[in-house]
């Protein structure tokens, strides 16, 4: 005979006046948490009581019923409901739903209020704020409602708008809470669909990899493309920009990529109108240029604007409010926060009018030209006054007086008459009055004073100095470097093949600023550079020096070219000066090295910079993505590849002495066989 299922019977419930309730000392809450008493009675006082109290009758000693009521379950509530009162929002008596419970354990009703409540799973809530919003509701409204700010209703309300197919996977717990928010990075469903997918075949499975492949070919913001042309202008065009609500994306990314090129290519063209209306011959623009693109060309040197009364004036109230701020505080060891906001309003200022605009003679101007792009921070960057060879004013050979000889006679001018004068015996006959010296007997003389000031020199290690920094200091600064009878060479600054970007590296930047401030320092004209030099003391002289010989390496590996010596010579080099490549702005990543090279090279790479464990983990994908998981998995690790590496001391050995089976030295029965061992100068290692 089967049991009959017994009946349940539910707690009644009943409205007790507010007065009639005290709190129960049987409530397990006893730790704060969650939305604030003044948040809760808001709330209520908004939308009322949305769930009722639990209470048990409170008995006297003999066990009767006392007509008030303890609430074992429900205290926030009834101190929300306690603020309204004494704020006087809500009457003493005024009726407060309650479920009356009568027998079990009053403790157990109160944890088993708060154990059984499930919390509402994230996606319920962002949910629920799309459809609170899909219903009229404005983001402020309900902040205001739920008390959060506006930023967080957006960063639910993007949340609930990623694609379909992501919600489930996430309320499957697929995917994590941080990885549905760098999904929310692109609007795109089809896009963010395609990336979960492959998110399944990868091994960098964080953030940061989702957002770097849904943003893989758009502009960053912070772009030096997309600073020049301006998000607004951008969005005002059409263009979408890609946003990171919960983290910072450095103002996000540029999806239309031919739109901004566009812009680019539009303004810089409008940029180099303004500028060809200076009378420049010829303008070059391009957003970037080759690093030692104006090697080659004379630079014209201007003259700063003159200031006028007015500015003059305003430019010493500068200066003068500047030196009595820093003198007020000279002993501070921390500026107060205005004073040093304001002194850097100052320098701004101050640097504002030493770099005025530069003025140039116009029958120079007429002549040069100006390349116009865009500098790393997003300015517009024109560099005026470059003179190509081809445009320059036909120069005379290099004598003083062009036709006459080294003192002071006529010299033969065609080739018939210095052809003669070669076939001419090596001494004029007997004359009267002064005849020419011959150039047999001139070139002898010379030879003889050459000699004298080769042993001068090389007695006088100051004079010798100064004479390299001259020699040196001619061919890095001024068109032709024939004003010094040292026979050293800078023979190029540039490169014929380089890496993109490079113009814009720190590096670069670096040597460009130190150049240009050089050339200001140094004088127009080549004739007066050795009384300049010579004025200068040995320190300024000694970096001046180093500027210009460190323009001189060339450490590049050119397939044409076999220089073994000179790249064992450069870890020297690296090694006296501590090179750091990644000090120097160098990453490997896919641009630069990893989207370049073989996947064992990859795998290589991951290996010695992470691990077997790393590279095992994506060995199985394809190039392309490899070289975009390898990217993440080396960032910040400081690896190289081993054409950048210095190699240690130990390791060069005699490598500088001996390569490829030639010596480094001649031998020493060469010169013991040679008729004129005097005029023979030390043997250079041929590379």
């Amino acid at each position: 005979m089967a049991t009959a299922v017994q009946k349940i019977t539910l707690s009644s419930s009943r409205d007790i006046p507010f007065n009639r309730l005290v709190l129960s000392q049987s409530n397990v809450r006893r730790v704060k948490a969650g939305v604030s008493i003044e948040e809760l009675a808001e709330d209520i006082a908004r939308r009322g009581l949305l769930q009722g109290l639990n209470v048990r009758a409170v008995v006297d000693a003999d066990g009767v019923e006392t007509g008030m009521y303890e609430i074992p379950a429900g205290g926030r509530r009834f101190r929300a409901l306690e603020l309204l009162v004494k704020r006087k929002r809500l009457a003493r008596t005024a009726p407060v739903p309650c479920i009356v419970r009568e027998g079990g354990i009053a403790e157990e009703d109160s944890l088993a209020e708060n154990v059984q409540r499930a919390p509402l799973h994230p996606l319920d809530q962002f949910r629920a704020f799309l459809a609170l919003r899909e219903k009229g509701q404005s983001e402020e409204e309900i902040a205001a409602a739920f008390f959060v700010s506006v930023a967080v209703v957006k960063q639910r309300l993007k949340l609930a708008s990623v694609s379909p197919k992501l919600l489930d996977t996430y309320a499957e717990d697929g995917l994590t809470l941080d990885q549905l928010m760098a999904f929310t990075v692109s609007g795109d469903h089809e896009r963010q669909e395609q990336v979960l997918e492959r998110l399944a075949q990868a091994y960098d499975k964080q953030p940061h990899a989702i957002r770097r492949m849904l943003t893989e070919g758009a502009v960053r913001a912070s772009d030096k493309r997309a600073r020049f042309v301006g998000i607004e202008a951008y969005e005002a065009a059409g263009g979408t920009v890609l946003r990171d609500l919960f983290q910072g994306d450095d103002g996000g990314w540029l999806q239309d990529v031919v739109l901004v090129d566009r812009m680019v290519a539009d303004k810089l063209a409008a940029d180099a109108d303004a500028i060809r209306g200076e009378g420049w011959k010829w303008i070059e623009m391009a957003p970037d240029f080759a690093y030692g693109h104006t090697y080659g060309l004379r630079q014209l040197r201007g003259e700063p604007t003159p200031l006028t009364m007015e500015e003059g004036a305003a430019r010493d109230a500068v200066q003068s409010e500047y030196d009595r701020l820093s003198e007020a505080h000279a002993d501070a060891d921390d500026l107060p926060e205005e004073v040093d906001a304001r002194l850097g309003e100052l320098e701004a200022m101050l640097e504002a009018f030493e770099t005025r605009p530069l003025t140039f003679d116009p029958t120079e101007v007429a002549r040069a030209g100006a390349f116009v792009s865009i500098a790393q921070d997003g300015r517009l960057r024109v560099e005026r006054g470059y003179v190509r060879p081809e445009d320059e004013v036909p120069v005379e050979e290099d004598h003083d007086r062009s036709g006459e000889s080294y003192d002071g006679s006529a010299m033969p001018s065609t080739p018939h008459q210095e052809a003669a004068a070669c076939d001419a015996p090596a001494e004029p006959e007997e004359e009267d009055g002064l005849a020419p010296i011959s150039d047999r007997l001139l070139t002898e003389l010379t030879t003889h004073r050459t000699l004298g000031l080769r042993h001068a020199l090389g007695e006088q290690p100051d004079v010798a100095f100064l004479a390299a920094v001259h020699a040196l200091t001619l061919k890095a600064f001024y068109t032709y470097g024939s004003d010094s009878c040292l026979e050293l060479d800078l023979k190029s600054v540039s490169f014929n093949a380089q890496a993109p970007g490079l113009n814009d590296s720190v590096s670069a930047e670096a040597i460009r600023v130190r150049h240009e401030s050089w050339a200001k320092a140094l004088p127009k004209e080549p004739g007066a550079l050795w009384d300049t030099l010579g004025g200068w003391d040995r320190d300024s002289r000694a970096a001046l020096f180093a500027h210009v010989v460190g323009l001189s390496v060339n450490a590049v590996h050119e397939a044409w070219n076999r220089r073994p010596r000179a790249f064992a010579h450069a870890d020297r080099l690296a090694q006296a000066v501590s090179l750091d490549m990644p000090a120097a702005g160098w990453k490997p990543n896919v641009d630069t090295f990893l989207g370049r090279v073989t996947k064992a090279r990859i795998l290589q790479a991951v290996t010695e910079a992470k691990g077997e464990r790393a590279a095992e983990r994506i060995a199985h994908l394809k190039k392309g993505d490899m070289a975009r998981e390898a990217e993440a998995l080396l960032a910040d690790s400081g690896w190289l590849p081993e054409a950048l590496r210095t190699q240690p001391c130990d390791t060069l050995g005699e490598e500088t002495a001996e390569i490829d089976g030639a010596t480094a030295m001649g031998d020493s029965e060469d010169l013991a066989d040679s008729e004129e061992p005097e005029a023979i100068s030390p043997p250079i290692a041929a590379e």
